[in-house]
């Protein structure tokens, strides 16, 4: 065993990056990294912002995956569109771990920096409002909060002007041959759907018969997955508010924890969580 401290260039690893791109300049690292701009002195303002800007960089792949989805599912190619679905809940997953660090934070600490924050508020994250329009919660007022800039706007109306990824999988179902009811005739995608008896009847043939119908099975599997996650996020999201500001109103103006727990009531899939019901 030799006594000299290894080193990897003896072995090919490039040590010199003049003129040549390194790891930091491919990840714009400079960039990402004086993005964490705190306002105040408080110690724990740091952990606030990078916990908010890391999920926003996974909400941004999350809006990757589901466009990619959606336009599979759209061409009938659904098989490629089961990873994608997978991969939306994994990074679900992450976030939900997310709330485990923030919750390191006290009261105490968020009260000294938290009148920094102004109205600010994950309230107003233009990025979570596109996954749950794209998903097929289309609340409309929701669009509120954005008025301020027009180019969010028109991203966000350009997803209300397409069919949702829930839509996208009840259409498939028609294409497949099931009656899908008023779906089949829908041409005004920016409102939230109504449940349908049509569609609950067409899951419960599909449950029914998982081998028969096994993509349109699996899809619908992958989608309960997705809001599986997605349903634990906004209660971890509850609970760690709770935990830090008790029942005071949100920075930006909301109930805060009784605004939160109305959002747990909102089901992105409802017949497919009543057709369990049904079998």
């Amino acid at each position: 065993m030799s006594d000299k401290p290894y080193d990897p260039s003896a072995e090919g690893a490039q040590m010199s990056f003049r003129g040549r791109m390194s790891y930091g300049d491919y990840l714009r690292l400079d960039k990402v990294l004086d993005a964490q701009a705190p306002l105040s002195e408080a110690h724990d303002e740091m952990l606030f912002i990078i916990q908010h800007q890391t999920s926003e960089l996974w909400m941004k792949l999350a809006l990757h995956e589901l466009g990619s989805a959606i336009a599979c599912v759209r061409r009938g190619e659904v098989r490629p569109c089961f990873k994608m679905l997978t991969r939306v809940a994994r990074i679900f997953e992450q976030l939900n771990s997310a709330w485990d660090v923030l919750r390191t934070m006290t009261p105490s600490e968020y009260t000294e920096f938290r009148d920094s924050l102004g109205q600010s508020s994950g309230f107003q994250s233009w990025q979570y409002r596109a996954i749950e329009f794209l998903a097929g919660n289309r609340n409309l007022a929701m669009l509120g909060p954005h008025n301020h800039r027009p180019d969010l706007v028109a991203k966000l109306e350009e997803i209300l002007g397409r069919p949702s990824l829930y839509d996208e999988a009840i259409l498939l179902l028609g294409r497949s041959g099931f009656d899908i009811g008023a779906d089949g005739r829908r041409t005004d995608w920016r409102e939230t759907r109504t449940e349908s008896e049509a569609v609950l009847e067409a899951w419960r043939a599909v449950y029914h018969e998982p081998n028969r119908y096994w993509e349109l099975y699996e899809l619908a599997e992958k989608l309960v997955d997705f809001e599986d996650y997605f349903r634990r996020w906004r209660f971890n999201h509850v609970t760690t508010v709770e935990r830090v500001i008790g029942l005071k109103r949100g920075t930006g103006g909301t109930g805060g924890v009784s605004y939160l727990k109305r959002m747990l009531e909102v089901e992105l899939f409802p017949e497919l969580w009543k057709v369990r019901t049904r079998l």
